[in-house]
């Protein structure tokens, strides 16, 4: 197999392998953050409200294209005839 022609899905599995170490690291910063926070309670209610807001913005986003696409389909077309 020439090395113009690789498989996307081999790339990808490949830039995966490639960070998963700097990934799994930023895991556990915060999670050290999380759990040496956990006595004054603070910086655990703000770490939960970030997860939070960071979960709601992708959900909010689907709604505003999926209500944009109903709107869409229930508006009459105006075909001449």
């Amino acid at each position: 197999m020439p090395w113009t022609r690789l498989n996307p899905g081999f790339l990808l599995l490949l830039v995966a392998m490639l960070v998963v170490d700097v990934a799994w690291g930023q895991c556990v910063m915060c999670k050290a953050v999380a759990e040496d926070s956990a006595e004054d309670g603070s910086l655990g209610r703000g770490l939960n409200a970030g997860i939070l807001y960071l979960m709601g913005v992708p959900y909010a986003i689907m709604a505003f294209f999926a209500w944009f696409v109903f709107k869409r389909k229930k508006q009459p077309t105006s075909q001449g005839v």
